[in-house]
């Protein structure tokens, strides 16, 4: 038996709020969220999946999400991590814009600046440029 759905009219638009990352407009989920590299969620994922392998009742998602950072984590191991943390930690920018200084590893602060235009004028070209290097070094010779 098939039913019948009566007309109720029009819909209503409804308000669409508009997000810009490169203003660091993200909507209020992350008003005090911390941002964690993809490096950082690694580490957690997999140690959830050694701690729960025996119950092999993983989602597709969280299999998906767990290849993907396993493939695009910068930093391999758990003190390099803690290291560009702790580089992150003292400059005077936002947490979204620090994880993506961690995720992106660009080399060239003008490339950086032009990928999260945020950044802007929150730190010099010297600072920003130093701390590309020190991290990028991390990437080399972690072990």
């Amino acid at each position: 038996m098939m039913r019948m759905q009566k007309n109720r009219g029009p819909k209503r638009p409804q308000a669409v709020e508009t997000f810009d990352a490169g203003k660091l407009e993200l909507g209020e989920d992350f008003q005090d969220a911390e941002c964690l590299l993809i490096s950082e969620v690694k580490v957690l994922l997999e140690a959830q999946y050694e701690s729960k392998k025996e119950e092999s009742n993983f989602t597709p998602v969280y299999l998906k999400t767990l290849e993907y950072v396993q493939k695009f984590s910068r930093y391999t191991n758990r003190d390099t991590i803690k290291e560009v943390r702790a580089l992150l930690k003292p400059t005077q920018l936002a947490p979204f814009e620090c994880a993506q200084l961690g995720n992106l590893c660009c080399t060239e602060y003008d490339e950086i600046k032009s990928l999260v235009p945020s950044i802007g004028d929150k730190i010099s070209d010297d600072d920003l440029d130093s701390l590309l290097k020190q991290m990028d070094s991390l990437k080399k010779y972690q072990a």
